[in-house]
């Protein structure tokens, strides 16, 4: 009974917090707001006139939803290079990161989810996806197993930090049984949201463009890159505009993960371009295509060679110490990655495993105003559940919400 008032005095608490800040938290709340209500709106029209409305076809079935679910299954797994130092290795300063990484898994997932909800046409058809219910096929579909390991993670990613602040919201330490079981068993789930997501691409023989051995490798190289990228320029605005205190030294350790598996990343592209263009099949066609153009189409051009361009340049200057160790340099080059490798991996990656299709005929693919608009309205949402969940745990943490009981009142 008592752990339930406390709970209800932690909502109520919370609530109090998430309606209250400077000016510049309400106009940023209310900008998220209506980015949203903008993305419900072209989702509405969606839903009245079907997938029509986007730049999707019977050629390229999957386009900018499935792009920015699977750059966000990355940003979500990359969340276990903060849990791992901190909880496992017991490096403590990883520990002032880990909540907010963790805050920004849950969103992530969140926005994983909509982006297929999104894609399905409409949220009536989830009732496919409902074991017992709709035809789950598990455990031969990939799709099954990605379904399991997706809510899985959010659900580990919710409750560890839930506890760890709610013991802390009273004023008490964490017990380590109770947490370190789920954070050693994140670990490992992480690895396997992202695996399962390449495996469900690698699977599909009629796309040659991505049965590729080293996917599911570099999958999770491009999400410890983009991840803990952002982790940095969350952290830098947190630091600047909150009183949560990040040590210089948490955020040089996060910035190494983030050179070296850049440096991984590149690797593996290098090593794919070479397999693509050294001994050239008809099965290179989608490669060309994305690399060159094929037969005069060349919608893609810009966009993977400006990813290229960004992620070569961040990545070479993230390697000298003396540019990394320099806050401006780092937060530009956080940046640079980041936006090359959510193009990489969406643009550069699902439309042209489409392109040539099965007969050699072309359809290129743009998304339309109605995805775009669909697009940024979820990834504010997931902007703002982050924004309610970072200031709730950093009121907590620096012991501005408190549990106050009736003893302590009086």
């Amino acid at each position: 009974m008592r752990q339930f008032k406390v709970f209800k005095s932690l909502v109520v608490d919370s609530l109090d917090t998430i309606t209250k800040g400077s000016v510049k938290y309400h106009l940023w709340m209310g900008f998220l707001t209506l980015i949203i209500l903008i993305g419900m709106y072209c989702y509405s029209i969606q839903l009245e006139e079907g997938l029509s409305v986007t730049g999707m076809n019977d050629r390229v079935s999957w386009g900018l939803y499935i792009s920015n679910f699977t750059f966000l299954v990355g940003v979500a797994a990359a969340a276990v290079m903060l849990v791992m130092p901190t909880y496992i290795l017991k490096d403590i300063d990883f520990k002032q990161a880990v909540l907010i990484g963790e805050g920004l898994a849950v969103a992530a997932l969140i926005m994983c989810i909509a982006f297929v909800i999104a894609d399905m046409g409409g949220p009536a058809v989830l009732w496919h996806m409902i074991p017992g219910i709709g035809v789950f096929n598990f455990p031969k579909s990939m799709l099954a197993w990605d379904v399991i390991v997706l809510n899985g993670y959010l659900f580990i990613n919710i409750t560890i930090p839930f506890y760890i602040l709610f013991r802390h919201y009273q004023g008490k330490e964490a017990k380590k049984s109770v947490y370190l079981p789920g954070a050693v068993l994140s670990v490992f789930w992480a690895v396997a949201i992202h695996l399962v997501t390449a495996f469900l691409y690698q699977g599909l023989q009629a796309r040659p463009f991505w049965n590729n051995a080293l996917l599911g490798p570099r999958f999770l190289a491009s999400a410890f890159a983009a991840g803990p990228a952002l982790i940095i320029l969350v952290l830098a605005i947190i630091k600047h505009f909150t009183a949560f205190k990040v040590e210089e030294r948490t955020i040089k350790k996060i910035a190494m993960i983030v050179t070296v598996a850049a440096q991984i990343n590149l690797i593996m592209l290098i090593s794919e371009l070479f397999k693509e263009f050294y001994a050239p099949t008809h099965h290179s066609e989608s490669a060309y295509y994305l690399f060159f153009g094929l037969h005069g189409k060349t919608a893609l051009l810009p966009w993977i060679w400006t990813a290229i361009s960004l992620n070569v340049i961040a990545t070479a200057m993230l390697t000298f110490n003396r540019l990394r160790n320099n806050p401006k340099v780092l937060y530009f080059c956080c940046a640079m990655l980041f936006v090359a490798i959510w193009i990489e991996k969406g643009f550069g990656l699902i439309v042209p495993g489409f392109i040539p299709g099965p007969y050699g005929k072309i359809v290129e693919y743009l998304p339309t105003s109605i995805e775009v608009g669909v697009t940024i309205g979820i990834w504010a949402l997931g902007a703002f559940i982050f924004t309610i969940l970072a200031k709730t745990a950093i009121g907590i943490e620096l012991g501005e919400l408190r549990y106050k009981s009736k003893e302590d009142t009086l």
